[in-house]
């Protein structure tokens, strides 16, 4: 993995974070929060996508799956706290 791909990969993880912490009002804990609930969300969104038999390709597909799987991931945690 280049240099390129490894910033692109934190610059997603921490937008798509960012984004799922404004969607589900559990998120925003700074950067490196952020960053790192992107990237396992984008683990768990790619888990999720391909289980249902959806490919998506590109940055925009990352985005995405980043993006629904870090949503997913901190909405589980936030049902975890409550209980």
């Amino acid at each position: 993995m280049s240099a390129m791909q490894i910033l692109v990969f934190f610059v997603v993880g921490g937008l798509a974070g960012w984004i799922a912490g404004v969607v589900v009002r559990g998120g925003g804990q700074g950067i490196l929060v952020n960053v790192l609930v992107g990237i396992l969300g984008a683990f768990l969104g790619g888990w999720v996508f391909s289980a249902l038999g959806i490919g998506l390709t590109g940055l925009g597909g990352l985005f995405l799956m980043a993006t629904v799987g870090a949503v997913i991931l901190l909405s589980l945690l936030r049902l975890i706290a409550r209980a």
